[in-house]
C-alpha cells in the first residue's frame, strides 16, 4: 500500500504523522492532502533511514541538492563531502545524478546514509548501467533500470514521459533558440529519432507506474521541453508537454502512485507567477518542482543568484519544491563550496517564499534573530543563521574597537545607542560614555 493508497483508505501513516508534526498541521489534513494528490510524501519502502518530508499544498517549500559522479571528474570522496554539506545545511532532498562507473554502489550507500529523501533520473544511468550504446537500448532495458532504482530505495524518480511524438511535432514546427536543454530529454529525443519509436516512458507508462507502485516511489514527471533560455519561456513546446503531463498526472494517481511535476527552467521575472498558476491548473494542483527559474541568461558564475531570485517568486506564487542551482551551473561539475553556496541561496529563496505565503511559524526564526540583534547577542545570532560559520568568520575577520558593535558602525551602532538610552544611561559619541 502506497502513501496515496493509505490516504484514500482513510489511514494516517507514520510518515503522515511525522510530516504533520514538522508542518504544525493536523495529521488528518495531511492525509486528506495526500489522498487528493496535492501533497506528496516520497518515501520508498526500502529507505528505512528516511526522515520523511511532505511536498505540496500549504507546506514549507522544500529544497533539493543535485550531486553525483561524472565521467569527466571521478571523485567519490568529493561527492560524499557534498552529501555531508547537503545534510548539514538542511536540504530536504538529494538527487543522485551519477552517470559513470559503479552508480548502483554509490546510490545504495547514499540511500543507506541519507535521512533526506533521495531522487534519481534513471535515464542518466541507463547507458552506464546497461553498458550499451544509446540506440541499442530497448524499451524493456529502460524499464529494468527504473526497477533497479526502485528496488534500491530511491524515493522519487524523474521520468521524462511527457515528451511524445505530438510534443516533438510542436517543437519541430515552431523552433527554439536553445532547442532541448534537458539532459534526459535530449537523450530520449536522440533515441526516438534514431529508432523511429515512441518515447518508451510514454508508450510503456503503465508499466513504469506498476514498478513505482510496488515500492511506493513518487514519480516526478520531468519537463524535457523546459526552456533553456528566457527567449524560449512559455513557448509552444513547453506548453504542449505540460498538457501531456497533466494527463499523465491523473493516470499516475489512478494507479496509486504519488506525483510531482517538474517545471522551468529559464524564464523572465514577469512570466513566473503566471506559469505557476498555469501548471497548477493543467496538472490538477499536483506538487510543483522547479529548477530556478533562472531570470537572466547573462550571469554564468552567479546563476545561484539568478535562480534564487526566480525561485523566491516561483515558490511565493505556488511552487512547492526548489531544485538548487550553484555558481558552477553551465560551467562545470560543482565543487563542495559551490554546493554550499547554491544550497544556502536556494534555502533563502524558499524561506522568503514561505514568509510571503504565511506558512505556519515561518516567521518564528526571523523574529528570534531580530530579538538577538536588538540585544547584540552574537552567539545567538550565529546559532539562528542558515549558515552559522560565515557570519562568525566575517565578524572575527574585522574586530571592532568597541565591544558589542561591528566595524560597520562602531560606536555609532544604532542598537548600542538605543539600548544604552533605554537603560537610562547617557551616551556621548565624541567622548567616553557615562
Amino acid at each position: 500500500m502506497t502513501q496515496i493508497d493509505a490516504a484514500r483508505a482513510g489511514i494516517i501513516t507514520e510518515e503522515m504523522k511525522k510530516v504533520a508534526a514538522k508542518e504544525y498541521r493536523d495529521p488528518e489534513d495531511i492525509r486528506a492532502g495526500v489522498a487528493r494528490g496535492v501533497i506528496a510524501i516520497p518515501a520508498n519502502v526500502n529507505h528505512p533511514s528516511l526522515d520523511p518530508e511532505g511536498v505540496g499544498d500549504n507546506l514549507r517549500t522544500k529544497v533539493n541538492v543535485n550531486l553525483g559522479i561524472s565521467g569527466d571528474l571521478i571523485d567519490e570522496d568529493l561527492e560524499w563531502n557534498k552529501v555531508d554539506i547537503a545534510l548539514r545545511y538542511g536540504a530536504e532532498a538529494i538527487m543522485d545524478l551519477s552517470n559513470h562507473g559503479k552508480t548502483r554502489e554509490f546510490r545504495r550507500a547514499l540511500i543507506e546514509r541519507s535521512t533526506a529523501m533521495v531522487g534519481t533520473v534513471p535515464m542518466y544511468d541507463a547507458i552506464g548501467y546497461l553498458e550499451k550504446p544509446l540506440i541499442a537500448i530497448t524499451a524493456q532495458d529502460f524499464l529494468d533500470v527504473v526497477r533497479a532504482h526502485a528496488e534500491d530505495g530511491v524515493d522519487f524518480v524523474t521520468i521524462h514521459a511527457g515528451m511524445n511524438r505530438r510534443t516533438l511535432e510542436s517543437f519541430k514546427e515552431t523552433g527554439r533558440l536553445t532547442n532541448i536543454v534537458s539532459r534526459g530529454g535530449s537523450l530520449i529525443f536522440a533515441w526516438m529519432e534514431a529508432t523511429g519509436n515512441e518515447n518508451p516512458f510514454y508508450e510503456y507508462y503503465d508499466d513504469v507506474l506498476e514498478i513505482l507502485h510496488e515500492y511506493d516511489v513518487t514519480i516526478s514527471i520531468g519537463d524535457a521541453m523546459r526552456p533553456g533560455s528566457t527567449y524560449d519561456a512559455t513557448d509552444a513546446s513547453q506548453i504542449a508537454e505540460l498538457i501531456e503531463i497533466g494527463k499523465l498526472t491523473k493516470r499516475a494517481w489512478d494507479a496509486g502512485v504519488q506525483v510531482m511535476v517538474e517545471g522551468p527552467g529559464h524564464m523572465a521575472l514577469d512570466e513566473i507567477a503566471a506559469n505557476m498558476k498555469l501548471q497548477k491548473r493543467l496538472c490538477h494542483n499536483a506538487p510543483f518542482y522547479v529548477l530556478g527559474p533562472l531570470v537572466s541568461d547573462i550571469a554564468p558564475g552567479y546563476d545561484h543568484i539568478t535562480a534564487a531570485i526566480g525561485g523566491a517568486v516561483a515558490a511565493s506564487s505556488g511552487a512547492d519544491f526548489l531544485c538548487y542551482v550553484t555558481p558552477a551551473e553551465h560551467l562545470r561539475l560543482p565543487d563542495a563550496d559551490d554546493v554550499k553556496e547554491g544550497l544556502i541561496a536556494t534555502k533563502i529563496a524558499a524561506h522568503a517564499a514561505d514568509i510571503a505565503k504565511n506558512v505556519p511559524h515561518a516567521r518564528d526564526i526571523d523574529n528570534k534573530m531580530s530579538d538577538a540583534r536588538r540585544r547584540v547577542d552574537w552567539d545567538e545570532m550565529f546559532s539562528l543563521a542558515l549558515d552559522p560559520d560565515k557570519p562568525r568568520e566575517y565578524l572575527k575577520s574585522a574586530p571592532p574597537s568597541t565591544d558589542g558593535t561591528c566595524t560597520m558602525c562602531g560606536k555609532m551602532c544604532a542598537m548600542r545607542t538605543v539600548n544604552t538610552m533605554m537603560d537610562g544611561l547617557t551616551i556621548d559619541l565624541g567622548m567616553d560614555e557615562h
